[in-house]
């Protein structure tokens, strides 16, 4: 994709490593083969507590790849608004995707709802990083995927916003009782467990409220001819096929701390970061004949 003429961003880059990384722990596109073919990751939730700032970082340190695709709600610009919090490490995360663009890694951002200012900068260029409405990936073997954060199929956000700024308060509850209960499980040496992932579950609303937006999402896919559509927006990692299409969705980095993957060969990915004595990386595998 042709790159828009560019603008500065105001971040200044940091010449020590406290965990963004200096230039020393990013790869030379140009002399070195990165790891994956492409990276797809959504949901960061820059500018809130619930960030899993930390755990992103280790994650962008050890995996780099030839294309990065930033799928929505990177920086929460509801919350901000709300109430300006911005630690360190949440800076670090921004220097870290400006270095890799630098490095020659192309970074693709397609905003979301939580960051729709930055829709008022399509087709621009910022720092290396190009800001596009949607975006279509090619696999290596041949797949044409629709990138798409996923809020315009989300009847809540699309008929009744005021409703989902409500869900967002809720939903910032949930996650401090859920920072308050893990630190507990922590101490007694258990893993992190989600309650909201629980609830989602357990609630028949919310299950079926994801099943709806899942299906959406994949027959505007079929409908647009693609072969298959990656997306963000409502925290659930899953690879599956939908009516004969494949439907990705990368997770978030609030709850599951998950990426989706694109090896060398087109196979695709999930990785979920795992706390437990010591930081831990957890493939699931997917079946060949789904991906």
């Amino acid at each position: 994709m042709a790159r828009a003429g560019s603008l500065d961003l105001p971040w200044r880059e940091s010449s020590h490593d406290d965990g963004g990384g200096g230039d020393t722990d990013e790869p030379d596109m140009a002399r070195d083969r990165p790891r994956f073919r492409a990276i797809f990751i959504s949901d960061i939730h820059l500018g809130t507590p619930g960030c899993q700032a930390g755990p992103l970082l280790d994650f962008l340190k050890e995996h780099d790849s030839e294309t990065l695709y930033l799928i929505g709600d990177i920086i929460d610009g509801w919350q901000l608004r709300r109430r300006w919090f911005w630690p360190q490490s949440h800076n670090d995360v921004v220097q870290k995707l400006l270095r890799r663009a630098r490095k020659g890694c192309h970074v693709v951002f397609v905003p979301g709802n939580h960051d729709e200012f930055a829709r008022g900068f399509l087709n621009h260029n910022f720092g290396g990083i190009d800001v596009v409405e949607d975006s279509v990936h090619v696999t290596a073997d041949g797949r044409r995927l629709w990138i798409t954060h996923g809020d315009h199929f989300d009847g809540v956000i699309q008929h009744a916003k005021w409703l989902a700024y409500v869900g967002d308060h809720a939903y910032e509850t949930v996650l401090k009782l859920n920072r308050h209960f893990n630190s507990l499980r922590a101490r007694l040496g258990l893993p992190y467990w989600s309650l909201s992932a629980y609830l989602k579950h357990k609630v028949k609303k919310a299950v079926n409220y994801v099943s709806d937006f899942e299906s959406a999402v994949a027959a505007e896919a079929r409908r647009r001819g693609y072969d298959g559509v990656v997306c963000g927006h409502i925290h659930h990692a899953e690879i599956r096929t939908i009516d004969g299409m494949l439907y990705c969705n990368d997770g978030d980095w609030v709850e599951s701390r998950s990426a989706l993957v694109e090896h060398h060969d087109g196979r695709l990915e999930l990785i979920f970061w795992q706390a437990g004595d010591g930081a831990q990386w957890v493939r699931q595998a997917q079946a060949a004949e789904t991906v």
